[in-house]
């Protein structure tokens, strides 16, 4: 087995639930957490330098925003709202701030901000490659699911060959009509290249295996020699996983699933963002499930 490959931890968790729950819980794979990107900290140890000169008007927009993508991806976000913030005062139609900011609205459950930035994101670049999809999320988890459907089916349709498009376009078409959207699922599902290593997540979704069988294939393969590259696709997997689990009412194996998304620290990618939003809500109900 070489090195890039999986290691197959029996992670210590509580065995209660029914067989196939346990089961399902024993040795999972867990890839090494992606580490602080050091060239990220270079960079913006370089860019701070740079800013204390005298910089002002579009350069220290453009500065700032690119600070703010740094604090981003190193997981500062508080950090990162404020400099994109400050961007636009001086770049005041910088679509990919107003894309960030969006995202980060819908993270906090500020869904009309959410909504703001993303329609500014689009009056300002209709095809911008990801506002679609980020408004149709935020529609989503506001539960606007027929908004997050509109939104979702626009992004998969510039690329139906996207398996990530496709998910998150069943997720939305789910909460309207679930046959329908297994039947717009499958559709898709054909089209999609095998070259596609996600394509295996809607190959489960589909019943085309089971959650153990993918977990314990080589669907890393392509993977070699790099393990960023296998947390990122676990990321991936154990967010989608996790929401086909909550589905089911499975909701203990999906909350396993989403902490373990998490514990990939796969920062930047949509899926570690909202595995940490599925948490928060799944604890929420829990507790007012509890109190009533």
């Amino acid at each position: 087995m070489n090195s890039f490959r999986l290691v197959l931890l029996l992670l210590a968790v509580s065995l209660s639930g029914c067989a196939s729950q346990s089961n399902l819980r024993n040795n999972l794979p867990v890839a090494e957490p992606v580490q602080t990107r050091f060239a990220y900290e270079i960079e913006l140890g370089k860019l701070n330098d740079f800013m204390r000169q005298d910089i002002a008007g579009d350069q220290l927009g453009e500065l700032l925003y690119r600070r703010g993508a740094l604090y981003d991806a190193l997981g500062l976000r508080t950090l990162a709202r404020i400099d994109f913030n400050h961007a636009l005062e001086y770049i005041p139609d910088l679509a990919n701030a107003y894309n960030y900011l969006g995202i980060h609205f819908t993270v906090l459950g500020e869904y009309q901000y959410a909504y703001d930035a993303f329609d500014s994101v689009l009056e300002l670049e209709p095809e911008h490659g990801y506002a679609l999809l980020n408004r149709g999320v935020a529609a989503y988890y506001h539960g606007r699911y027929e908004h997050a459907q509109t939104d979702m089916r626009g992004y998969a349709e510039r690329d139906p060959t996207d398996p990530y498009r496709v998910l998150w376009l069943y997720l939305a078409e789910h909460e309207v009509d679930a046959e329908q959207a297994r039947r717009n699922l499958a559709d898709y599902y054909a089209d999609i290249p095998e070259s596609e290593w996600a394509r295996e997540i809607i190959g489960v979704y589909l019943g085309e295996q089971s959650i153990r069988e993918f977990l314990n294939s080589d669907f890393n393969d392509n993977a070699s020699d790099n393990p960023n590259t296998v947390a990122e696709r676990l990321c991936e997997a154990y967010f989608y996983l996790g929401k086909m689990l909550q589905r089911q009412q499975r909701n203990e194996d999906a909350k396993l699933f989403f902490r373990l998304a998490l514990s990939t620290n796969v920062l930047e990618f949509v899926e570690h963002r909202y595995a940490s939003v599925e948490l928060a809500r799944m604890a929420k109900t829990a507790t007012t499930n509890a109190a009533n």
